[in-house]
């Protein structure tokens, strides 16, 4: 499942250093090491404008050591780039030098660089973003404008929660927003279209606001927040102790003196810009430059689609067929542009579960839908996805989840539930191989469910065929038939 030749992103910023190895599909690719040391080298920046020695050391020993496991692990290329705090010291050059001497080449990203970046990356994984991008890091904050998966225009601004510090006094930061908004001419711009939040800081800040809301499925990518409730996550923030958001899965202690003064600032940028909602993206500066390396081909890709084929590669018994089943059950199915997209999904993963024990095989679907790494997919998404493996595998028409279940309106789960007795039928007709599909079809022909196969064929027209068909019929409220073709 995982290509044979990775490749690193080493990212030195104000906060953290992060190196994050990359394999597998070329459109997504897949996460194979991730690990950050919170450095801190911006921490000191606002006092003395230089970066502080103990920083310097710390990140140092983590960059020594992500070089050596770089080599170990046959990383065919590793890029290094540096944001604001390195950018802005006064002895960054001297930083740098002490980087080279490690073994590394660090670029020091200028901001309308580090603002692009995260534009792309946002786009890389939810394609038809529309609004405005917010990465928020130690030393700065970047505002990006997205649409028809490009980046407009943009902004570096120097709003980074170690520059700020302890949150503000009220007002005033609300002020300062406002004013650097209107300069970029972006304050129109972000009016009744969703913002974009990027950065580890708001990451932790969503999380925080699923544990309180008890979301069944808190996943971060593509969690959406009303606009006001940054104003309400306010007064959580004050009422918990540190031991109460240490005890928040995910959320790291490093994380928490930020969170205070993250909130404040999204407060301040909905006030600024107005957005229709708040939507955290996983996908950030690393994965904007892997991204913008890609050809325009390989961009137009839809994400989820791609990572779908590749893990249903990886773990099906046969040769990929997903986009083959696929195009087998639509004719009887009548799906929107974008539940299709999701179908799609569901057949390229219809084979993942076979190495399973067979009375877990639903289990497994289940699994795989909801906790994948995917991208440019929702949570209601994810739960139908899972509705339709949970079918195909034999779990029936009701997940075992109610609250995760309950993410998703009643239609919206009989759809996922009609792709997964479809794709039932279609593997158990074919055997979980192409050949099967290929000379045959399935038809609505009036108030009939009519499944065609070759003559040459007949013999796959079996009992556990038939079972299958019918029950599919059923759920469609059609009579089945099966017939053979000349």
């Amino acid at each position: 499942m995982f290509a044979s030749k990775p490749v690193a992103i080493i990212d030195i910023g104000s906060n953290s250093v992060r190196l994050v190895v990359y394999s597998g599909a070329t459109r997504i690719p897949s996460v194979i090491f991730n690990e950050k040391v919170m450095a801190g080298l911006g921490r000191e920046m606002t006092e003395t404008g230089a970066l502080g020695e103990g920083a310097q050391a710390r990140a140092l020993n983590a960059l020594s050591r992500f070089r050596r496991l770089t080599g170990q692990m046959g990383v065919v290329r590793t890029r290094v780039v540096a944001t604001a705090a390195v950018r802005e010291a006064s002895n960054g050059a001297d930083f740098l030098e002490r980087v080279r001497a490690i073994g590394l080449e660090p670029r020091v990203l200028t901001g309308e660089e580090e603002a692009k970046a995260a534009g792309l990356g946002v786009i890389s994984a939810i394609p038809d973003a529309d609004g405005i991008v917010g990465d928020l890091g130690g030393g700065s904050l970047e505002l990006v404008e997205v649409a028809d998966r490009a980046v407009k225009r943009r902004v570096s601004l120097p709003l980074g929660v170690l520059r700020l510090g302890e949150a503000t006094r009220e007002g005033w930061l609300a002020r300062k927003v406002a004013k650097a908004v209107s300069g970029a001419g972006l304050d129109s711009a972000g009016a009744g279209r969703p913002f974009y939040m990027v950065g580890g800081s708001w990451r932790a800040l969503a999380r925080v606001d699923m544990a309180m809301t008890g979301h069944p499925l808190p996943i971060t990518h593509q969690h959406a927040m009303k606009t006001g409730r940054p104003r309400q996550l306010r007064e959580v923030l004050r009422g918990l102790g540190k031991d109460a958001l240490r005890a928040i899965p995910s959320v790291s202690a490093s994380r928490i003196p930020t969170l205070p003064v993250a909130n404040q600032l999204l407060e301040a940028l909905v006030e600024a810009l107005r957005p229709s909602a708040l939507v955290v993206s996983s996908f950030g500066i690393r994965e904007g430059l892997l991204y913008d390396d890609l050809a325009r081909k390989a961009q137009a890709l839809d994400p989820l689609v791609e990572a779908a084929r590749e893990v249903g590669t990886g773990l099906g018994r046969f040769a990929q067929h997903g986009a083959l089943l696929d195009a087998w059950i639509a004719p009887v199915l009548d799906d929107s542009p974008k539940a299709a997209r999701l179908r799609l999904a569901a057949c390229h993963l219809a084979d993942i579960a076979w190495a399973a024990h067979p009375d877990f095989r639903a289990e497994r679907g289940i699994d795989m839908a909801l906790h994948g790494n995917w991208v440019a997919i929702d949570a209601p998404g994810r739960v139908m996805i899972a509705q339709a493996l949970f079918s195909s595998f034999g779990g029936g028409r009701d997940l075992p989840y109610a609250e995760v279940a309950a993410l998703c309106t009643p239609d919206e789960l009989r759809r996922a539930s009609l792709w997964g007795y479809a794709m039932r039928l279609g593997q158990r007709l074919s055997g979980g191989v192409a050949a099967g599909l290929e000379r045959s079809r399935l038809s609505r022909v009036g108030d009939v469910l009519r499944l065609t196969v070759d003559a040459a064929d007949s013999a796959l027209l079996g009992e556990p065929v038939e079972r299958r068909l019918k029950t599919l019929a059923g759920e469609l409220g059609l009579r089945p038939e099966a017939a053979v073709g000349r």
